[in-house]
């Protein structure tokens, strides 16, 4: 995350009962979670490689009291099937390959990034957040922060969480100013979907240039 949790902890007073984390990658903010007292956390990641590396490092981590689920799933506005792009970056997961891999397709991102290719793709389930809930069995009212990272396919993502959004107090989402994947979400887009739930941006990091993340807190 380009803000630190630590920061918006204590700047903000965050109460986080549990976390659902879309697109954890490998989990670098597990530990953050745990520091902070949060005992329920779901872990989204679609791909497979790195779904692998992710169980591992939280076996490696896990508290004794921790309530931990990893999904290996993607979330989005349908249930489908989808094709992933999956990102190579030099050097390999430690140095962050997949950490750019998305269901959309890159765009600026060539450009921007040349160093990182999308030689191959992977098909993924997709599944709506509302729905995961009923066929899982899981009460979704455990959990009020979402982190969704997921390169440009954030809107969708939350597009398929409307019902889960109803319990939700904090929402940390990666966010876009430019067409980095093909036909992705711009920030405003992000503002206006959650504005209606609600939810205000209260702050912004675009360390990233053409992306950045932000936080948005229900008022």
């Amino acid at each position: 995350m380009l803000i630190s949790l630590d920061d918006l902890h204590y700047k903000y007073s965050l109460k986080i009962n549990g976390v659902i984390h879309i697109g954890a990658f490998v989990g670098e903010e597990y530990p953050s979670y745990l520091k902070f007292g949060v005992h329920h956390s779901i872990f989204f990641e679609p791909q497979n490689e790195i779904f692998k590396v992710l169980s591992d490092r939280i076996v490696a981590h896990n508290h004794p009291n921790s309530n931990v689920i990893l999904v290996n799933k993607a979330l989005g506005s349908e249930n489908k099937e989808a094709e992933l792009f999956l990102s190579s970056t030099p050097g390999g997961i430690p140095q962050g390959s997949g950490a750019s891999s998305s269901i959309l397709k890159p765009k600026k991102h060539l450009e921007q990034h040349p160093h990182i290719t999308f030689p191959t793709t992977q098909k993924t389930e997709v599944v709506r957040l509302d729905d995961f809930w009923n066929f899982s069995g899981l009460d979704s009212s455990y959990y009020n922060f979402v982190n969704i990272d997921v390169q440009g396919y954030e809107l969708e993502v939350l597009k398929g969480a409307e019902k889960t959004l109803e319990n939700i107090d904090y929402v940390m989402a990666e966010v876009n100013r430019d067409e980095v994947y093909e036909n992705c979400a711009q920030v405003e887009d992000i503002d206006s979907f959650l504005g209606g739930y609600g939810f205000s941006r209260v702050e912004t990091s675009w360390d990233g240039g053409t992306w950045g993340d932000a936080f948005y807190v229900k008022s």
